[in-house]
């Protein structure tokens, strides 16, 4: 890992389907990342795609089948326009970016969050644990990779990944140093502070049982697709490898931010050194019945 490492954490308003607005609203937001001199600049789940709402109180079938064939029409591949472009910004920046997006891959939809820098597509990880109302747009990925860069060895869960410990220890057997983790949640009350006090236990468990740092963004604002609205607050923080908050979201209720934060690679050296370094005790030859199916 790099010295030190400036990461913007940014939630963003965007809508389903409108991939050119949504990218608008990315490039600035990166700008102005840049600016505060953030190296890597993370947006929220299906920040490129926009999220497609669940809730319907309607006809169900019918809102099925159109929330799907919107879905299907939208996705995009990973070779695709919206992976190019965003590219092309975190070369006018000179910044790592990672986005989400519905991506098409090809007989199935994944929801993913992808790495870039100017030179192209650095990484993506897709969804392994896709919750209920979720299921019938996308599919669940496989085990999630590493990716190495100049800022240090980057992962990333989304969303509900978090609330499974097997999800970020995924990523730690293969040394990760600094976790993504973009959420599209709205837990009651619908404030940036509810948010924190339902993702935040899961977070700081994730970090401080793993060794790494972690920065999460929630989405923004209200979605609406197929006659279907759903509206989430926005939120983030950031983890430092001791379970302890480094930084707090200060935006409004339903209004995009940004927080800002320094990770140090001394600090994760610290961390890991102390007695109470949660994974040096790992003893993974007791833990094979984990893994078979009852």
């Amino acid at each position: 890992m790099l010295n030190n490492v400036r990461i913007a954490a940014v939630a963003v308003d965007t809508q389903p389907g409108c991939v050119a607005e949504n990218f608008d609203k990315i490039s600035a937001w990166t700008r102005k990342a840049a600016s505060s001199g953030a190296q890597l600049v993370l947006f929220q789940e299906l920040s490129l795609s926009g999220f497609l709402p669940n809730h319907p109180t309607q006809n169900h079938d019918a809102w099925l089948r159109e929330a799907l064939q919107f879905g299907r029409k939208t996705a995009e591949g990973l070779d695709g326009r919206a992976v190019r472009q965003l590219s092309q910004v975190a070369a006018e920046h000179d910044v790592l970016i990672s986005a989400g997006l519905l991506e098409d891959a090809g007989n199935v939809l994944h929801n993913t969050q992808v790495l870039v820098d100017r030179t192209g597509l650095l990484g993506y990880w897709r969804k392994m644990h896709v919750p209920m109302y979720e299921m019938p747009f996308y599919s669940g990925g496989g085990v999630p990779d590493v990716v190495e860069t100049p800022l240090g060895r980057i992962g990333a869960n989304i969303c509900f990944d978090v609330l499974m410990p097997e999800s970020t220890r995924l990523l730690a057997v293969k040394n990760v140093e600094i976790v993504l983790f973009p959420f599209a949640s709205d837990p009651p009350p619908v404030t940036p502070q509810g948010w924190a006090d339902w993702a935040g236990l899961a977070l700081r468990s994730r970090c401080v049982e793993n060794g790494v740092y972690g920065i999460a963004c929630n989405y923004v604002g209200t979605v609406t697709c197929a006659s279907v609205s759903q509206f989430f607050p926005g939120g983030g923080m950031a983890i430092d490898p001791r379970g302890q908050i480094l930084g707090d979201w200060s935006a409004a209720t339903g209004e995009p931010g940004m927080l800002v934060v320094d990770l140090s690679a001394e600090s994760l050296r610290q961390a890991r050194a102390e007695p109470e370094y949660l994974y040096r005790f790992r003893r993974p030859e007791l833990y094979g019945s984990l893994a078979r199916m009852n």
